[in-house]
C-alpha cells in the first residue's frame, strides 16, 4: 500500500511539473509572437501607414478597429497630409535613430504593452505599444508616444 501511494504521489508530482513547464513555455511563446508583431513593424519597408494598396498589409499589424482607422486616414487624405503628419515609429517628421531596441512584452490575459527606446538626433525616446491578442495572433491596438498623445488619438482628432 504504501508503494503505491509513493507511486501515486510521484506521478502526481511529476504531471504538475510538466504541466507548469507547458505553462511556461506557452507563456514566453506568447511574449515572442507579442514582440514580434512590434519587430515586424519596424523592419516593415515601406511601412503600412501611408501605403493605399493594399489593405492587408495593414491587417498585418493592427488590431481590426485600428487598421480601419489608419486605412481611412491613408486612403481619404487624396495625397495630402491626414492625421498622421510624421513617422509613426518615432514620433517625429525628421529621424536620425540610434540605439532602437524592442523591449520584452509585459502580457497580461490578452493583452499588454511593448517598449521600444530608440534616440532621435541625440533626444533619448520611450514609445508604448499597446498589444491584444486576437483570434489569429497578436496585433497592435494603439501606440503611445506619452501620457496623452497616441496613434488613436491623432486618427480621431483628425
Amino acid at each position: 500500500m504504501k508503494t503505491t501511494l509513493r507511486a501515486i504521489s510521484i506521478t502526481f508530482g511529476v504531471m504538475l511539473l510538466a504541466c507548469l513547464a507547458a505553462a511556461t513555455v506557452s507563456a514566453q511563446s506568447q511574449a515572442v509572437l507579442a514582440k514580434a508583431v512590434v519587430s515586424n513593424l519596424y523592419k516593415a519597408k515601406p511601412g503600412p501607414f501611408f501605403q493605399t494598396k493594399d489593405r492587408a498589409v495593414v491587417d498585418k499589424y493592427f488590431t481590426k478597429q485600428l487598421a480601419d482607422m489608419i486605412w481611412k486616414d491613408a486612403t481619404t487624405s487624396n495625397g495630402e497630409v491626414g492625421a498622421i503628419d510624421g513617422d509613426p515609429l518615432y514620433n517625429a517628421q525628421d529621424t536620425q535613430i540610434t540605439g532602437l531596441t524592442i523591449g520584452s512584452p509585459a502580457l497580461k490575459g490578452t493583452g499588454g504593452t511593448v517598449l521600444v527606446t530608440f534616440t532621435n538626433f541625440g533626444k533619448k525616446q520611450v514609445i508604448t505599444y499597446r498589444v491584444k491578442k486576437t483570434a489569429k495572433c497578436w496585433r497592435i491596438d494603439d501606440i503611445f508616444y506619452d501620457k496623452s498623445n497616441s496613434l488613436r488619438k491623432w486618427l480621431k482628432a483628425g
